[in-house]
This record gives C-alpha cells, structure tokens and sequence, in this order.
C-alpha cells in the first residue's frame, strides 16, 4: 500500500521508517526542511515527496505536526485526496483537530479518524526516529462514530505493519481527559520540579528518583503550549486534584498532633499499627500496585510506575513524596490509565 506521511520529526519518522521496513509498501513524505527529506531519502526511509499531485494515491495519510497545522494541511490538500483514503492525525490533544477535520473528510468523502500513538522519546526530531519505537505501543483511535467498527477495523489492518501492541478505542474528550493525567501531568510536575533555586546545586546529591522525576523537564515552549493550552480544561482539574494533594502534605507536616501525623503516614504508605481504617487504605494501594503492568527485563521501574510485586511497604521513602503524590491511589484517573500511558518512556533509555 501507499502511505502518506506529514512531518517528518520523531512520530513521522519513525513511521516512515517502520513501514518502509517493508518493501511492500511505498512511503511518501511531506516536510518542510528539504534536509530532513533528504536524511530520510539516505536512510531509504520514504520513496518520494508527497505533493498535490500524488496524494491521491495514499491508501493512509498520517498527520504528523502540530495540531493546527494538522488542521491547514488537511484544510489544503483535501480536495486532492481520494475517497477512498482513510486519514490519521498523531497529534497529542484531539478535541480541536477531530472537531475541524471530521467535517472535512465528509465534505471531501474520505475518512478521518483521530489518532494518538503512546510511545515517543524525550529527545525530537527525525535524528532521534526509530523503525521499532512504535512495537508493543497501544495506539489510541478517535472515530467520530464509536460503532463506526468498520472504520476501525480498517484502521487496525492500515496500521498493522507497526506493530502496536493494542488498540484503545474512545471518544476525544475521553482521549483528552486521560491525556492530561498521564502525559501532560508528568510534563508539568517535572518542568516545576526544577525550577526550585536548590536543582542549581543537585550534582553529588542525586540518584535514580531525581532523575525519574526531571527525565521529561525539559519542554519545546512551542508545541507544549499549544497542548496544554488546547486541552487545559482536564489539565487545570488534573492540577486542582495534584495542589490539592501537595497540600495536604504541607498542612501534615506543618502540624505535630498525632492524628495529622497518622495523617502523613498514610499518605506516604506506612502502616499505622492498629488503625484499620489505614490497613484498609493500604490494601487498595496494593491492589492498585498490582493492576499495573510488570517491570520490562533491563528496566528498574515501568514508565515510572512501581513493579507489579512492590507493596506498600516499599512506599516508605519520603524522597519519592511528589512521585507518589501522582500515583496517589485515590486519584480517579490514575486506576484508568491503561493504554494512554507512553510505552516507550523509561528512565533509564537516556
């Protein structure tokens, strides 16, 4: 088949070179750094630029930019793509590039569905692409109809050559909602992490929890701002419950009554000897623990979750304080995270 590829930085590249993998299919790419275009003709990574005159042979076109010029893109080429063409953004956020780009494929007859690959690298650019990146990845769907099981059946075949692990199927306010919580979230809390005058002095005094915790700190301004601003209605509130929760840490330690102080012990995973209520509590954190995935071979932690076998006598370190605040047990959308958790972001990948 032919695909259709629109960028060519870390997600796009790393498509191209995944199905060109394949000589059964023939790569077309659009970019707008003629260098870039010439890197990935070196590599054997695409068989030509995409342009208005060959689009109409994409049997799958993915969106691999920034939301809005996802959105010009498709505005522009729309009427050079052929019925018969299924479209797929990579975009991060979904509300505002499923709202405008569903009405253009049923103006122009083809089909459109929202797309989300959950792997990716802390570094970007087309240098940093990889065939494999996407392997064992689940793959987020956005159809504009949920039963529209045609549609995403093909989908699944188109993307089929990528080798994802699974397919997470739902509606972009889901898709958006979750996104803050395990993406947007972990961007935010590392890049506030630090700012703190103390990060300037941290060599000689840190390990593995301080660099979980700033792996993901640094942030391209452009594109993340263009995220959390389009999807700052779940970020905010994702916020509200993280402040919330600091808190509730500071007034603990602020305080030195005995009842705070249980307080405090629960909320780092001690065992309060004694306190049933607490035990309980503590029994819910295991079971949460044991919902998520193992750790991989080579891997201290998964994506920064602790391994299905650590209980909450292992949450005894206050040094993780503000890792466990996010994973805190009581927080409705971390017991929902499967299958919008980037796969390919481990600690110690480098």
């Amino acid at each position: 088949m032919t695909i259709g590829i629109v960028g060519l930085g870390l997600i796009g590249g790393s498509f191209a070179k995944a199905y060109s993998d394949n000589d059964e299919h023939k790569v077309l790419a659009y970019n707008r750094s003629k260098e870039v275009i010439q890197a990935a003709y070196n590599d054997k990574a695409i068989d030509g630029e995409l342009n208005e005159g060959n689009i109409k042979d994409c049997d799958l076109i993915l969106l691999c930019l920034y939301p809005q010029l996802c959105i010009d893109y498709l505005t522009k080429m729309a009427p050079y793509i052929c019925k018969d063409a299924m479209v797929i953004d990579c975009c991060g956020t979904k509300e505002l590039i499923c709202q405008s780009c569903y009405p253009i494929a049923k103006q122009y007859g083809f089909t459109f569905i929202g797309g989300h690959p959950m792997a990716g690298r802390h570094f970007s650019g087309y240098a940093y692409s990889t065939k494999t990146m996407y392997n064992g990845a689940s793959m987020v769907l956005v159809p504009e109809d949920l039963n529209d099981t045609k549609s995403i059946e093909r989908a699944k075949k188109l993307l089929s050559p990528i080798h994802f692990g699974k397919f997470t199927i739902c509606d972009y306010d889901r898709h958006d909602a979750m996104i803050a919580f395990t993406s947007q979230m972990a961007h935010v809390v590392s890049n506030a992490y630090v700012k703190s005058p103390t990060a300037k002095n941290h060599d000689g005094f840190s390990a593995g929890s301080y660099k979980d915790l700033t792996r993901v700190a640094w942030l391209n301004e452009t594109m993340w701002t263009e995220l959390f601003l389009e999807n700052k209605k779940h970020l905010i509130k994702e916020l509200d419950y993280f402040i919330t929760a600091l808190q509730e840490y500071k007034t603990a330690m602020e305080k030195s009554t005995e009842s705070l102080a249980n307080n405090l012990r629960l909320m780092i995973g001690y065992k309060a000897a004694g306190n049933t209520t607490h035990q309980s509590r503590c029994k819910q954190v295991d079971a949460c623990l044991k919902a998520l995935p193992d750790r991989r071979p080579g891997h201290r932690r998964t994506g920064g979750y602790l391994r299905r076998d650590e209980t909450s006598k292992h949450l005894r370190d206050p040094c993780r304080y503000i890792s466990h605040i996010y994973k805190r047990y009581d927080n409705h959308t971390h017991n929902n995270h499967t299958g919008y958790r980037l796969e390919g972001r481990y600690p110690d990948k480098g």
